[in-house]
């Protein structure tokens, strides 16, 4: 990952840190370890509120969220030197070379890679358990017509963020701004739509992270999902200030496509989430 030498050029950019961290490392970043220390301890709190709700006595009621809290922050800061170094800065010290560039698109193909097996270790464990009795416990309506605008918002928004890419590749800024705006707004929707959904369910309907196997399988895919989708949205609220800032054009565009990657593939997660866990759920025999 590049680092910013403070004796370049920076275009009247401020940095605020002109070299990574730790120092004295070379081209050496532990920002990654930071951010991925955070998004680990996130794990570790759901497991310690799940242990108390059970009625564990172990830790204090109060562990669980104090630590997703925490970890939740510690993850945003470990993400914003992440991807301030890698990004930011390498653009306005004259950005990265067509090598470079290679290789951010290739490490996010490789994080992508990485998301498909975190996926996939869920939905292996709902697949053994519809392959049980079915339904495990009363299941609550989970076809609902906030889903579907949902699911239509995400898949909306993937479109948005294509033509985005395209006009910006064809010199066309303001499409781009435009159309990547848009693309937030859909997204902080689609979020808004899920913790309104979250409240229906737990508020509503009394079903909650405790209630059985299946309960465990919904909110740890829906919940994990919903992670990676305000991770994006943030991703995106960063390109689009960047963007509003004047960066980005038709030859420099790394960080658009890596996280225009990024955000299509959370899109397809969902498609595959609703078809698999909403409607397949609803399916009481097969």
């Amino acid at each position: 990952m590049g680092i910013a030498d403070d004796t370049e050029d920076h275009g009247g950019h401020h940095l605020p840190a002109t070299e990574d961290w730790p120092q004295g490392f070379g081209e050496a970043s532990w920002w990654p370890f930071v951010a991925a220390l955070g998004a680990a301890g996130i794990y570790v709190g759901a497991a310690l509120f799940i242990m108390t709700s059970g009625g564990s006595n172990l830790v204090p009621s109060i562990a669980g969220p104090a630590v997703v809290v925490a970890s939740i922050g510690l993850f945003l800061v470990g993400l914003y030197g992440w991807l301030y170094h890698a990004f930011v800065a390498a653009f306005w010290s004259h950005g990265t070379e067509e090598h470079g560039s290679r290789s951010l698109r290739f490490g996010m193909l490789l994080f992508l890679g990485s998301e498909i097996s975190t996926f996939g270790a869920g939905f292996i464990y709902y697949f053994f358990i519809r392959a049980g009795a079915w339904p495990p416990t009363e299941l609550p309506p989970l076809v609902s017509s906030l889903v579907l605008a949902n699911t239509a918002l995400l898949v909306l928004s993937s479109i948005t963020l294509h033509y985005a890419h395209v006009g910006l590749r064809k010199g066309n800024r303001r499409r781009f701004i435009g159309l990547l705006g848009a693309t937030l707004l859909l997204g902080v929707v689609f979020i808004g739509g899920q913790v309104l959904e979250y409240y229906e369910f737990i508020v509503h309907e009394g079903f909650t992270l405790t209630d059985g196997i299946f309960a465990s399988a919904f909110f740890g895919l829906t919940g994990l999902h919903g992670l990676h989708v305000t991770m994006g949205a943030v991703l995106l609220g960063i390109v689009f200030m960047r963007g509003l800032f004047g960066q980005y054009s038709a030859e420099r565009h790394t960080s658009v496509s890596t996280v225009s990657m990024y955000w299509h593939f959370v899109d397809v997660v969902w498609i595959f989430l609703v078809v698999v866990l909403y409607l397949g759920a609803a399916i009481t025999a097969i």
